[in-house]
Order: C-alpha cells, then structure tokens, then sequence
C-alpha cells in the first residue's frame, strides 16, 4: 500500500547559478557528486537529485525537518534508482512502516523533476 507520494521540480538556471562548492557539500554525498562529476553537464544531475531528495522528504511529510545528509540517490550498476535513507530520516520511514521508495528523475537544459513512492509491505 502507498504510505505517501511526493513529487518536486528544480528550475536548473537557477539552480546552477546558485551552485558552488560550499552548497554541493552541504545537499549531496560524496557519492553523489562524484557521479554527477562524471556528466556532461553534472548540475542537471545534481538538480535531478536534489529534486529527488525533497521529494522523498515530501512523501515522508518530513519537508520541514530535511537532512540532506540523510537521502542518498543512488544509480546501480544496470541504471536502475535507488535511494538509501539514514538517520531520522530512516527512523521516520520505518515508524511509517515504508520499506520500498520507488524513485523517478528527469531533466532538461532547463528543469529537473523527481517523483518518490514510498510503500510498505502489505499490498
């Protein structure tokens, strides 16, 4: 069953002209900027996963209370989204009883745009 949705959007002008190092280390692991690093255009990765994470915070109704620290976007091997969530941020989920968040990015030049899902086990 669906414990909760959330959806975000990222205008990517703004977003890059904002972007420095200080506010890359203080959104993103280091996995996550090393991954966006490897792009061409590594701040459409980057607005992607911050779309993601806020709205993986939405679909807890933790929006108010985000650790950035605490969602980690991950890509495996074949492509596929995965997101892993510590801290408070895990304890929120768990006491939700989620134990699947299903992830969708997107992005222009222009926009990013994420969906999260998050589920528990029953059906």
């Amino acid at each position: 069953m669906v414990v909760g949705v959330g959806i975000d959007v990222v205008d990517l002008r703004e977003f890059r002209a904002g972007l420095t190092e200080d506010l890359a280390d203080e959104f993103f692991l280091p996995g996550e900027t090393g991954y966006a690093r490897t792009q061409v255009r590594s701040w459409e990765n980057l607005g992607a996963r911050l779309a993601a994470k806020r709205a993986v915070f939405d679909a807890l109704g933790a929006a108010s209370s985000s650790v950035w620290h605490e969602v980690e976007v991950l890509r495996g091997d074949s492509g596929e989204l995965d997101v892993r969530l510590s801290g408070g941020t895990l304890a929120l989920a768990e006491r939700l009883g989620v134990s699947r968040c299903s992830l969708s990015m997107t992005h222009t030049r222009e926009t990013a745009m994420a969906v999260a899902i998050l589920e528990d086990g029953s059906r």
